[in-house]
């Protein structure tokens, strides 16, 4: 019974967090330092509960910080906000430092130029897509940033069902 609250713990909590960061950052152009505390919390409780080793654990927070160091040299050059680096680094944490992890950040890239091209788009055409009803979010179009956190929610529902604490997880059942 109890292994089943740990496994639904696991598979919820990450994709909630990101879900939240994902509609944040659409509709504020924020990600709250509180969900990507969380997601660090949450992976550092349930990981081990679910039964990844200590060692796997420690390659998780070696990854996440070699993330971090190239999130951090990006929001230094202004290429990306501080927001997106810290929910990059706290989902990095949940893939580890295997093959994963780079399956992970490469969805996030794609996604991320999905995501450029489609607010580039509704930029250009926003007074069609309103005059038309539909309503757009002042951080649609009253910016020039990108929400990223899109990206890396969307490329982490797609990669986490092959990061390890998913796996370990996906084995209670």
């Amino acid at each position: 019974m109890l292994n089943d609250i740990v496994a639904i713990s696991v598979l919820a909590a990450f994709p909630a967090a990101l879900a939240a960061a994902a509609m944040s950052d659409f509709l504020t152009m924020k990600i709250s330092n509180r969900l990507s505390l969380a997601l660090v919390a949450a992976f550092f409780v349930l990981a081990p509960l679910v039964g990844l080793p200590w060692a796997d654990l420690g390659m998780s927070l070696g990854a996440a910080l070699i993330v971090f160091a190239v999130c951090f040299a990006l929001f230094a050059a202004n290429v990306m906000g501080g927001g997106d680096a810290k929910l990059l680094t706290a989902a990095s944490l949940w893939f580890g430092f295997d093959q994963s992890l780079v399956t992970f950040l490469v969805l996030v890239a794609y996604a991320g130029g999905g995501v450029t091209l489609l607010f580039l788009l509704l930029r250009a055409r926003a007074d069609l897509v309103m005059s038309i009803g539909i309503p757009l979010p002042v951080s649609v179009v009253g910016t020039k940033k990108i929400p990223y956190g899109i990206a890396i929610a969307l490329g982490g529902l797609i990669a986490f069902g092959a990061s390890p604490v998913a796996i370990l997880a996906l084995k209670a059942f």
